[in-house]
């Protein structure tokens, strides 16, 4: 990589920080283990510190481990040759778009940045010329470096190049540049300021601009649908390829995820926001690549294999999150409160017992009413008594949640997972009427209880993520004192700009 070390940083508008350079007379190198890098050579007249891609487990003066992360500051102008941003560009054989994307974003950042910023291109064992393409711009662009890693993955070029920077806020965005690049600075503004640990692009906010078709739209919807599901994620767009993350919460972070491909991103999000780190969240505006070469299906099923991973890991307490709490802005609905459930595992239990004596309820129900009625009224009316029973049960016993704070809504939402179990099931009935005109009474209540199973597995799913999200509540419906403190209000004013 050749760079002038003396140049100047055009993306240092209004601030006198120069980004940092290479020595020229050092090639990018070539690390032997991608998961453990070694940081690129420095000009050795202007030194800039590299911090050690991962703490040695025994250090010289072995201070104790810090259970938290420090308190959010607002980031100190640095150093010259030090950025303040860095942007990964992760790409394999992206010989036909690497130059023009790079370009662009470079002069973006050089015209509209305040700060010092940094350029990575991380190859990911790429076939063609792009390793020659991504040398030519390192030696041509000064803020621009690259980075040849010798296996593929998203996941593990992140993680690589993350570990070896020493710029205190590092993003990434995908080579194409579907993104509008003037949603950067908003992306990377909370973190500079404090304000937030990391930072995604959203393609589902309701203020952002999409252009992509309907099979991607239903792909992207129905994964993140899962994500809130099974994981409880709050966050809106988990695999936008727009993400920002500060440093010293990446040097905990990252040797937790164990992806190395697409799903990194989602295992980073949900394991911050489970441990309670603040995740900011830019509308963007998005247009489809018709190019990408992403495999949708074999990217969605790794993505359900992820899923399952980590969702085993939480339940079984497997993952030190504490290591990444913070002292004022840690999430207190994970926190451990009398009469709160203590996670999924416990809500699936609770669930499944709830619905098992429901379902039982909901049978003895309809073979009684069917004496007197036909058998979609039986069917409706024994769903209804059962749902506001289920509800009830669901709310006391899987959720914790008590009193009668709120519990006219939790009802009323109650009925409206009621009457998708009706369409359902009725929709069922219908099916078998129209295929047999005149079926057995066994046969009705066969094909009822397999409807009735697929209709649990949407209510527990629609449960947890709509009716009963919220698990800060103590008993009585009042929300628990320690999910204030006093600190939240005035310990990190926002500079001017900081983004909402």
């Amino acid at each position: 990589m050749r760079t002038d070390p003396s140049a100047s940083a055009p993306g240092a508008t209004g601030a006198p920080t120069a980004p940092h350079a290479a020595d020229p007379a050092h090639p990018t190198p070539h690390p032997a283990d991608p998961r453990h890098p070694t940081p690129h050579a420095t000009d050795p007249a202007h030194p800039t510190p590299h911090p050690a891609p991962h703490t040695p487990p025994h250090p010289t003066k072995s201070p104790p481990q810090p259970t938290a992360l420090p308190a959010r500051q607002h980031l100190p102008v640095q150093a010259a040759g030090v950025p303040v941003l860095d942007v990964t560009v992760p790409v394999h054989n992206e010989e036909r778009d690497l130059e023009p994307c790079v370009r662009r974003l470079h002069e973006h950042l050089a015209r509209t940045f305040p700060y010092g910023f940094r350029i990575t291109i991380a190859d990911n064992a790429s076939t063609d010329s792009t390793p020659l393409i991504a040398a030519a711009l390192a030696g041509d662009l000064s803020e621009v470096r690259a980075f040849r890693l010798e296996e593929k993955g998203r996941g593990r070029a992140l993680r690589t190049v993350w570990s070896a920077s020493d710029a205190p806020v590092l993003a990434y965005m995908d080579v194409d540049l579907s993104t509008d690049l003037n949603a950067l600075l908003p992306l990377v503004a909370p973190l500079i300021s404090g304000h937030s640990d990391l930072a995604i692009g959203s393609r589902l906010a309701r203020s952002s601009r999409v252009v992509r078709g309907a099979k991607r739209e239903f792909i992207s919807r129905t994964y993140n649908l899962i994500l809130r599901g099974s994981l409880a994620a709050r966050f809106s767009d988990a695999q936008c390829g727009f993400k920002a993350i500060r440093r010293d919460v990446a040097q905990r972070l990252l040797p937790m995820v164990e992806d190395s491909g697409w799903f990194f991103d989602t295992e980073m999000l949900v394991l911050a926001e489970r441990a309670g780190l603040r995740i900011h969240e830019v509308p963007v505006d998005w247009v489809d690549d018709p190019a990408s070469t992403v495999h949708i299906v074999s990217t969605a099923m790794d993505d359900l294999k992820g899923v399952w991973r980590v969702g085993r890991a939480l339940a079984v307490g497997a993952l030190p999150l504490d290591r990444l709490s913070r002292p004022f802005g840690d999430d207190p609905r994970d926190r451990q409160l009398p009469g709160v459930p203590g996670g999924l595992a416990r809500q699936l239990v609770g669930f499944c017992v709830v619905g098992a004596l429901s379902t039982l309820f909901y049978l003895a129900l309809y073979a009684l009413a069917r004496t007197a009625m036909n058998p979609q009224l039986a069917n409706a009316t024994a769903l209804l008594v059962s749902a506001v029973a289920n509800t009830s049960a669901n709310r006391r016993l899987t959720f914790g949640v008590r009193g009668r704070d709120r519990a006219v809504r939790h009802q009323a939402q109650g009925l409206a997972v009621f009457a998708i179990g009706l369409a359902l099931t009725s929709g069922s009935l219908a099916a078998l009427d129209a295929a047999h005109a005149h079926a057995a009474h066994s046969t009705e209540v066969a094909v009822l209880v397999a409807a009735n199973l697929a209709a649990t597995v949407l209510r527990f799913l629609l449960f947890r993520a709509w009716v009963f999200p919220d698990r800060a509540n103590a008993p009585g419906g009042a929300t628990s004192p320690a999910a204030v403190t006093p600190e939240t209000a005035s310990s990190h004013p926002h500079p001017k700009g900081d983004a909402r």
